[in-house]
């Protein structure tokens, strides 16, 4: 076992979840859905004292102007540590794993996580972006990620409708999740015929982004029994930096490096050889489908270039080999940057003890959820087991 996994893997157990409802929450504040999330994840420990049962709070999020102050201002938890984390949307894992090393480390017995954003207030329809910067490429996420499909096409011969075919499967599991924002289902043509926003990408290839909150409740494993029965271990929890894809000469536009560096270290704190036969589910960042498609290869599920046989025979729907977002993803679930890496945490909890309902992965005990975030320039895991 190496020193990092020695440091981390099954110190840490998660012991309660929540999320509220993603969406265009114009009703809502900040500060609601924090409480809706945080008190669910409460609930589902059975803290019914959290001023004196958490010892800290570890926060996300991107687009609030308040710090750690609107976290700790909603949930009352003064005369606690309270940290903002913020990593595009990378935040959540980040956050989570900040919690996940403080109490690893013994600083903590117990502590809260919680990610969120509100970008529907901000009256734009998506991320911010900048056109001012003439010498660089285009600054629009879409035109990021873009990049990569025409080299991936020509290369391997995949094409718009093994990228219809995720956004398909992402829209069938969204209208599993109760939470989810998008639960409508639609098909091959559907996808297909959408308007084009950045070629290849047409509507139904593009994440939606959305207002919500996901909270997590951690604490140490031999204090886990305290707050539930079946607790979820943290296996693994690792967040890599690396170059801007569109100003780095080695760049091939067929990989995320990031990613690739981040399951390398993960796979090693979880003791993981093989993860396609090792992982039972998995939750990744598709905030295009081409970049779910990119991150099957770039986390070792599959060869390089084989995605769309995988995507063709059913390999990652529900009933797969490997089931990939099962609460629908960034895709249908919804994206509030900040809260997306701990809504991977709550649905990777909730399958693997058996508490996804229509969407539950049978027998599931290993689960990975993968954000990157940036141009991208960052990617976190966290890799959460039963046993």
């Amino acid at each position: 076992m190496s020193r990092a996994a020695e440091a981390i893997r099954d110190r840490v157990a998660v012991v309660g979840v929540g999320c509220c409802q993603f969406g265009e929450n114009w009703d809502q504040a900040p500060s609601d859905m924090i409480v809706d999330a945080a008190y669910e994840a409460y609930a589902d420990a059975g803290i019914d004292r959290p001023q004196e049962q958490i010892d800290a709070v570890f926060t996300g999020s991107i687009y609030s102007n308040k710090g750690p102050h609107e976290c700790a201002d909603a949930l009352k938890l003064f005369e606690k540590p309270v940290t903002m984390v913020s990593n595009y949307c990378a935040t959540g894992t980040d956050a989570f794993r900040c919690g996940v090393m403080s109490v690893a480390a013994g600083l903590y017995d117990t502590v809260l996580v919680v990610g969120y954003d509100k970008p529907k207030d901000r009256g734009v329809a998506g991320p911010s972006v900048v056109m001012s910067q003439v010498r660089d490429l285009p600054q629009t996420p879409a035109g990021w990620f873009a990049l990569c499909a025409a080299t991936y096409f020509e290369k391997y011969g995949a094409g718009r409708e093994d990228l219809a075919r995720i956004s398909v499967k992402n829209h069938h599991n969204g209208t599993l999740a109760p939470n989810s924002f998008l639960k409508r289902e639609i098909t091959l043509e559907d996808a297909l015929g959408a308007r084009m926003i950045s070629w290849p990408f047409g509507l139904y290839d593009c994440a939606a982004q959305t207002d919500g909150a996901a909270a997590a409740v951690i604490t140490r494993a031999d204090l886990a029994s305290r707050y539930r029965d079946d607790p979820v271990l943290v296996k693994a929890v690792t967040v890599m930096a690396g170059p801007n894809p569109q100003k780095d000469p080695g760049n091939d536009f067929l990989r995320w490096k990031p990613t690739g560096w981040a399951a390398k270290v993960a796979y090693d704190q979880a003791g993981i050889g093989d993860p396609m036969a090792e992982i039972d589910v998995a939750q990744l960042h598709d905030c295009f489908t081409l970049t779910e498609l990119l991150s099957y290869e770039d986390l070792g599920f599959i060869q390089k270039g084989s995605a769309k046989e995988h995507i063709a025979e059913g390999t990652f729907e529900l009933g797969g080999a490997l089931p990939v977002n099962t609460d629908g993803g960034l895709k249908a679930f919804g994206h509030p940057t900040g809260a997306t890496g701990v809504r991977m945490i709550y649905e990777n909890t909730l399958q693997l003890q058996g508490r996804a309902g229509e969407r539950q992965v049978p027998g599931a005990t290993t689960a990975l959820s993968h954000n990157i975030g940036g141009h991208p320039t960052a990617c976190g895991i966290a890799i959460l087991g039963r046993s």
